[in-house]
């Protein structure tokens, strides 16, 4: 169960840093813009990338303390974190096809 939470972990560190470069460079060519208000001024510096990895990291440690006490629930918070991300990706993805 170990191995199958920490892939979860490392996929969606994977999927949200993937996210953070496709829109960093969406919202730099102009071709689109975020939508979060949060992190809009920063989109398009290279603040941006550093935040949304460090996030991703954040969340990952929290989530693989979630994990160790509660592995059920942990587990199934990581796994619809990245079917999130791969949906978020999805979206990017047909935004980049459509140019």
């Amino acid at each position: 169960l170990i191995g199958a939470a920490m892939k979860f972990l490392l996929g969606m560190v994977g999927l949200e840093t993937a996210d953070g470069i496709i829109t960093h460079l969406l919202v730099r060519s102009g071709l689109v813009s975020e939508g979060n208000p949060l992190v809009a001024p920063l989109v398009g510096d290279g603040s941006f990338i550093i935040l949304k990895v460090t996030g991703a990291l954040a969340c990952a440690v929290a989530l693989w303390w979630v994990y160790r006490r509660l592995p059920r629930l942990g587990l199934a918070a990581a796994a619809a974190i990245t079917i999130f991300y791969v949906a978020v990706l999805g979206w990017n993805a047909s935004v980049l096809l459509a140019v």
